[in-house]
């Protein structure tokens, strides 16, 4: 084999490196869903340094989110962000502590909605009219949840 796994770094540093603000948000909510999984399948098996190896990368996911946000320019959809990930940080701990995969399914769903409506404004075209399932409300919101970062 070739070195794949430095191979697959490089290629995770290339994209995050030439990806644009939403693109890295995006990247940041897929890294904590898989990461949410790994913990809660390594909760299941008691492998419990696994789970907190992986419990760590979502609580630095959610801390960069965090520090990333704009209050100024997002206002209250940056503050209400920031409730949203220190309740998700609060939930894996108590989650953790309890032995409680419901509460890593509660964190991981909520991870899947906010990750695909990030996902869904960094699909929409840029500066071009919109057709299909965003309206330029949809749009004009997207551009304001933005802001938050």
């Amino acid at each position: 084999m070739y070195g794949s796994g430095s191979g697959i770094n490089m290629y995770k540093k290339t994209q995050v490196n030439t990806a644009d603000p939403i693109g890295l948000i995006v990247m940041c909510y897929e890294e904590a869903i898989k990461n949410m999984r790994i913990a809660r399948e390594n909760l299941l098996s008691r492998e419990y340094e696994a789970k907190g190896k992986a419990i760590q990368k979502v609580q630095d996911i959610l801390s960069v989110l965090m520090q990333s946000l704009d209050f100024e320019r997002g206002g209250l959809i940056a503050r209400n962000l920031n409730s949203l990930y220190t309740y998700m940080a609060n939930r894996i701990t108590e989650g953790d502590l309890q032995k409680d995969v419901e509460i890593f399914d509660e964190v991981m769903a909520m991870l899947e909605e906010l990750g695909s409506g990030w996902k869904e404004i960094s699909n929409a075209p840029r500066g071009e009219h919109l057709t299909g399932s965003l309206s330029a409300r949809d749009m004009e919101a997207g551009a304001k949840i933005a802001g938050a970062y």
